[in-house]
């Protein structure tokens, strides 16, 4: 929660974490749910196919870890704090399994992610300054949506490829998780207007880190 005596600590921080995660291995918290899962050969166009869509879902959750970190830093009540910087901590975990796949399967990230932390920082700042009930409307609504983009993933890949189907069915769990706590804990529901551009950002994202 931002005040004026911690104000440059705050700041500092989220810049370390920016940088932490955009250049440095991440760390899970969790075992992957594809540790122990045997995966078929698959075929170069089937292989290809994986790592733009884990790439995707690797730039997402670049996204989630600037857009909950964002909101946490203008989180009024302590319950609100500690609830995003749980589905922070947890996003980091898919964060993490996402890029063990990818380099499991001989991809790369998107490198537009610095745009995309960026983005999803500053939005989780207004989101954040909004109020506690509009920024858990915000979680349960992105998670909404991250949840039916990861069905649809789930539908493109490969069932050969079971690791990768292991990691983003735990991950739907997950976001469904958060969404449900997030609209417990107080959120509400955003106006279509908000609803709609936050499809479209999300849209762009997946459409650009599919290419690069």
């Amino acid at each position: 929660m931002l005040t004026k005596k911690n104000g440059i600590d705050t700041l500092l921080i989220a810049a370390d974490e920016a940088l932490r995660t955009l250049n440095s291995t991440p760390h899970a918290h969790r075992n992957s749910p594809a540790k122990n899962v045997a995966s078929s050969q698959l075929s170069t166009e089937e292989r290809e196919n994986s790592i733009r869509l884990m790439r995707v879902n690797h730039s997402g959750e670049i996204s989630a870890q600037a857009l909950y970190r964002g909101q946490a830093i203008f989180a009024r009540s302590s319950a609100t704090h500690k609830h995003l910087l749980q589905a922070a901590s947890e996003e980091e975990d898919h964060l993490a399994w996402c890029s063990e796949r990818l380099t499991q399967l001989g991809g790369r990230p998107s490198i537009l992610d610095p745009l995309w932390y960026a983005g999803s920082f500053l939005t989780g700042l207004m989101a954040g300054a909004a109020g506690d009930k509009i920024s858990l409307g915000f979680v349960a609504e992105t998670e909404r949506q991250v949840e039916a983009h990861i069905e649809d993933h789930l539908s493109r890949l490969s069932k050969k490829d079971t690791k990768s189907v292991s990691i983003l069915e735990k991950m739907a769990q997950d976001e469904a998780h958060h969404g449900t706590t997030a609209t417990l804990a107080g959120g509400i529901s955003l106006p279509p207007l908000i609803r709609s551009t936050m499809a479209i950002g999300g849209g762009l994202l997946r459409r650009l880190s599919l290419l690069v």
